[in-house]
């Protein structure tokens, strides 16, 4: 029997401020506790024959979003601004654009993301929603904080308003491959940056995709406290993005 205990998260932005090669402090681990799962084996009931074989339990190729998104069920500190939200498909397209762009063009132009990751960080986020607004400051499509501005604008030398759809697409996406570079450096000693799913056990272990990912949600000082049990900080939200990347409700657009 599974008893499944639920609790609705609300996902936290990601802010960080800072400049030059040393990345500050990032503000934003989830404020409530992450949902668990008990599987439970029944006692079997006495018999005078032999007992049927229970039927094994398989796991799906593809699970489904573990944890619930802040935007299902908006918190009263949450809301909607007044302009009218951009097309999803216009969503699509920028975060095509983004997920495409080599954002370390001299120290590491090796390192790639890829849309999936992006699209399904998106839609954890805000649903691909423009005009929604986090309890955080988390603003638009990436939930892209203030502090989190400034902090690429100054370390990349750019200009961008997270208030732009197309902006904050791109703010979003520099910040997973700053952190992509920042994780692979200092816990992984890497050299390619690979963010395939391939290179990690499951959507729970230590791996540089899973890293990424829950630095997106739990900030650098996130990372920083759960790397020395090498457990991630936010699993349920690391399953939820995993499971989007491979199966989304956006992929319609």
């Amino acid at each position: 029997m599974l008893a499944a205990v639920v609790a609705l998260i609300v996902a936290a932005g990601c802010g960080l401020t800072g400049k030059d090669d040393t990345p500050a402090a990032a503000v934003a681990a989830p404020t409530s506790a992450e949902p668990t799962f008990e599987l439970e084996t029944p006692s079997p009931e006495p018999t005078t024959e032999s007992p049927s074989p229970t039927p094994s339990r398989t796991k799906p190729k593809t699970a489904e979003p573990t944890q619930p998104a802040f935007w299902s069920q908006l918190p009263d500190c949450a809301h909607y601004d007044k302009t009218k939200a951009v097309a999803k498909s216009k969503v699509k397209t920028s975060l095509k654009s983004a997920a495409a762009r080599t954002y370390w063009n001299s120290e590491a132009p090796q390192l790639k993301l890829n849309y999936p990751l992006v699209k399904a960080v998106a839609w954890q986020e805000s649903g691909w929603q423009s005009n929604i607004h986090n309890c955080d400051g988390g603003a638009g499509v990436m939930q892209v904080m203030p502090a989190t501005t400034d902090f690429i604008n100054q370390r990349f030398g750019l200009t961008y308003d997270e208030a732009k759809f197309a902006d904050n697409t791109y703010l979003g996406a520099n910040y997973l491959a700053w952190m992509t570079k920042w994780v692979g450096d200092k816990y992984f000693k890497s050299t390619n940056y690979n963010l395939s799913a391939s290179k990690c056990k499951t959507s729970s272990s230590w791996c540089l995709l899973n890293v990424v990912i829950a630095g997106y949600n739990a900030g650098q000082g996130g990372i920083e406290a759960a790397a020395e049990t090498k457990t991630l900080p936010n699993p349920q939200y690391v399953a939820a993005v995993r499971s989007l990347m491979t199966r989304c409700q956006c992929d319609k657009y």
